[in-house]
């Protein structure tokens, strides 16, 4: 087999990089991303020892009061290391084991990572600061969060046409937002969520009732009455604390 042949037998290299739209005529690329996890516990009687762990943590988090559930609690990791993310969840988790109450709602947990969709003006805004910072933002104390996946017929449209679908739900996303009722988090989960959800997202902001309001306008877009398969459990829950890191203070 000659030289030339074997060359075109071998697979071409394959970009993991995150994409951004161009900047005088260069595409911006990224390796940096956030992962979030959150995890979800009842019967927590006293928030008191949470609220010490999570001081001495070295990720930004924040601890949330569950709606429905009086004496729920909720704990969001971020950071860009998934394992340093992982070793914050195991020591939590282990802490935890000092309150006989609380439980833990493993059907809650939720994780995914920031993804950029090639369009970007600002890829390490997109990616980074703004996702960190809606989450850690005082004025924003109420969330939703919710995981989500597709039916395959989506994913058998063509570009074009997926473009479109997608336009039409962050239209609305964007609709909200200029309004101030409304921030979101939209994270990929492709892989790493148990129940193979493909996507989650967090919606924060000043009242809970624009959050809700802007899920019940997404139900009639295209995208949810055609092409998702399965939504939820879902997450409501209000800030009781916030930490950032020394970094966020800079």
């Amino acid at each position: 087999m000659n030289t030339e042949h074997k060359r075109s037998l071998s697979p071409e290299p394959i970009d993991i990089r995150e994409t951004g739209a161009p900047i005088d005529g260069e595409l911006q690329f990224s390796d940096r991303r956030l992962f979030f996890q959150l995890h979800v516990f009842e019967g927590c009687l006293n928030p008191k020892l949470i609220i010490e762990i999570l001081a001495k943590r070295s990720l930004n988090a924040v601890l949330y009061d569950d709606l429905n559930h009086p004496t729920g609690i909720g704990v969001l990791f971020v950071a860009e290391n998934p394992a340093a993310l992982m070793a914050e969840s195991r020591t939590l988790l282990l802490k935890t084991q000092e309150l006989p109450d609380l439980s833990y709602r493993p059907e809650m947990t939720m994780v995914g990572r920031t993804y950029s969709s090639g369009r970007e003006p600002n890829l390490e805004e997109w990616l980074i600061n703004r996702p960190r910072q809606n989450v850690l933002n005082p004025d924003f104390p109420w969330a939703i969060w919710y995981p989500l996946r597709r039916k395959p017929d989506f994913y058998r449209l063509d570009q074009r046409e997926r473009g479109r679908i997608l336009a039409e739900h962050a239209m609305l996303g964007r609709s909200y937002a200029s309004g101030g009722y409304a921030s979101d988090i939209r994270l990929s989960c492709f892989g790493l969520d148990t129940n193979d959800n493909e996507f989650v997202i967090g919606l924060v902001g000043p009242e809970l009732y624009p959050l809700s309001r802007l899920i019940q306008d997404m139900r009639q877009t295209e995208q949810t009455t055609k092409y998702i398969e399965s939504l939820g459990p879902f997450f409501i829950g209000k800030v009781r604390k916030q930490f950032g890191t020394d970094e966020d203070k800079k």
